[in-house]
């Protein structure tokens, strides 16, 4: 069968060549009558088969980032056209009008598929909230070809400046993404200040598009939004209060230059609107999961199970050994499965709050916590979600991008008495299935990212010049030597043949890079002075070398 590769275009005399970008290959000798305007420089993506390759579509040039991360999306299959759908306007009647009441969505700048909203009102007995969800489960029918694709899809993959949508942009983009000022059909939760929540099909018209940077501002004129950060702190502070997990992990952010190339990079920490969204719609997704769960409804549920006693306490011997404060924890024979959770969450907070006071070790310490624990995915069966010290979850806030989200709606659709639609017979290969693209999709975000930051820091080093030093933390290590965080942003690889003053071995707990001879120790957390010694951008790979 014919596959699309992704090429830098190059003359090698009268000939048209391919050289494979993201992978190691044989060249490809391109067929000029169907190379379209392909030229040498160009990015493009050839279809291969019988004879030489035609190119299918020039991406833009070699050296444009932008035209590189398209070719990623490519070159992953993610850009695969969309199966034949209509997009129907499904009726409002039998829902519950809300387009009077005030509405607002909080997304990043570039955000560009609106799953959320929310309203709030403050009442004589306390505050009422709404999370509005976008009903995604009107448009696409159970078992349509549409469904079925982005079941195979299973969730959105998001690269810096693009996405590859699990849904057409048509859908994604347009009647399901709650946009300001138009009517739109969502499923909504309703808080009162007391009882439980009421879920129901509703139609709302959201008043304004909210920016997290907006909300932290203060811009803006909604009331509602100041009701919802109180009401949000409120529910952050019973979350921690029953031991949920603490970690926070700073979102990487890009900008382009516009001439092909990175403008600038930064990390940005959870800031507070991003925080008042995120406790609403954690407290949407338990209400879902409890009603569904005590109905043994069959749906998706986002597990997280406890981790294992002896994963939990090898962390601790770890920070200990790193002389970071620890829990008093039990012996290894004491420690009961039920109280390892409860141990990882109280040492999450002493690594944040160390890390915060001393500056050390801000990235490697919180990801020996992440690295001890096991990892979420999707289960037909409810089996808790540890990080959150919740007794039941799932997703079901994000339909436009996940599908185990849209599974979830017409689940409790199904149990509100409000759809009909059947669900996929094999669950438990659904859940597995939705788990591992998940992670893929997550590889190639990262992997864009790498690719983007090698960009940005040839950039730099250009500027600065070559010999230029950073000043880096440890952020991991194996045998072949250590992970390093520079120039806030970058990451590289020191390798241990760079080490040059003694033969390094990873240490028995996997805390540091010990010599054999002198003893000399590169533990995690430690800082390092580095200069780049080797940038593979096709690879988005740097190495690193120790200062001169």
């Amino acid at each position: 069968m014919a596959d699309l590769v992704v090429v830098e275009v190059s003359s090698r005399g009268k000939l048209l060549v391919g050289e494979p970008y993201f992978e190691p290959a044989t060249p490809l000798l391109v067929d000029r009558k169907h190379s379209g305007e392909a030229g040498p420089g160009d990015l493009a993506a050839l279809r291969t088969g019988r004879g030489r390759a035609r190119v299918e579509r020039v991406l833009g040039k070699a050296d444009d980032v932008e035209a590189v991360l398209e070719g990623l999306l490519v070159h992953e299959g993610l850009r695969e056209p969309f199966e034949p759908h209509d997009v129907p306007e499904p009726p409002t009647a039998g829902r519950v009008d809300l387009r009077d009441l005030p509405t607002f969505t909080v997304d990043p700048d570039t955000a560009k598929d609106f799953d959320d909203a929310i309203s709030m009102r403050r009442e004589e007995d306390g505050l009422r909230a709404w999370v509005h969800i976008a009903d995604v489960a009107a448009y696409v029918p159970a078992g349509s070809p549409l469904d079925r694709g982005a079941a195979r899809r299973a969730v959105s993959t998001y690269v810096p400046g693009r996405v590859a949508p699990m849904l057409p942009p048509a859908l994604s983009e347009d009647v399901c993404s709650l946009r300001p000022h138009v009517d739109r059909l969502t499923v909504t939760i309703e808080f009162p200040p007391f009882g439980e929540p009421l879920l129901y099909r509703s139609v709302i018209r959201s008043d304004a598009r909210l920016t997290y940077g907006e909300v932290a501002r203060g811009e803006g004129d909604l009331p509602e939004v100041a009701l919802a950060a109180e009401y949000s702190a409120e529910l952050r502070r019973r979350r921690f209060g029953r031991g949920a997990l603490r970690v926070e992990t700073p979102e990487l952010n890009f900008e382009f230059d516009g001439r092909g190339g990175v403008g600038r990079a930064w990390l940005e920490g959870e800031p507070e609107a991003h925080a008042l969204v995120e406790e609403l719609m954690i407290a949407a997704n338990e209400a879902v999961a409890r009603l569904l769960s005590s109905r043994a409804r069959p749906a998706l549920y986002r597990v997280h199970e406890r981790p294992e006693p002896q994963a939990v306490l090898l962390l601790l011997a770890k920070l200990a050994e790193l002389e970071v404060p620890t829990p008093p924890a039990p012996e290894a024979d004491r420690l009961p499965p039920g109280e390892a959770a409860a141990l990882a969450a109280a040492a999450s907070e002493l690594v944040l709050d160390y890390a915060e006071r001393s500056g050390r070790g801000r990235e490697a310490f919180p990801a020996l916590v992440l690295r001890s624990l096991k990892q979420a995915r999707y289960e037909p069966a409810n089996l808790g979600h540890s990080g959150l010290a919740s007794r039941a979850y799932c997703h079901f806030t994000s339909p436009i991008r996940r599908y185990p989200d849209l599974v979830v709606h017409r689940a409790l659709l199904q149990e509100l008495g409000l759809a009909d639609e059947e669900q996929p017979d094999d669950l438990a290969g659904l859940a597995g299935h939705t788990s591992q693209r998940e992670r893929a999709a997550a590889d190639v975000e990262y992997r864009a990212d790498d690719l983007c930051l090698a960009w940005l820091l040839e950039r730099r080093l250009f500027e600065l010049g070559w010999d230029a030093t950073f000043e880096g933390e440890v952020t991991g290590l194996i045998g072949a030597g250590l992970f390093v965080r520079f120039g806030e942003v970058f990451e590289g690889f020191l390798p241990s043949r760079r080490l040059t003053d003694d033969y390094y071995e990873v240490s028995p707990l996997g805390t540091a890079l010990v010599g054999r001879r002198t003893s000399r120790r590169h533990r995690l957390g430690d800082v390092v002075e580095v200069q780049v010694a080797e940038i593979r951008r096709h690879e988005g790979k740097v190495e690193l070398a120790l200062r001169e």
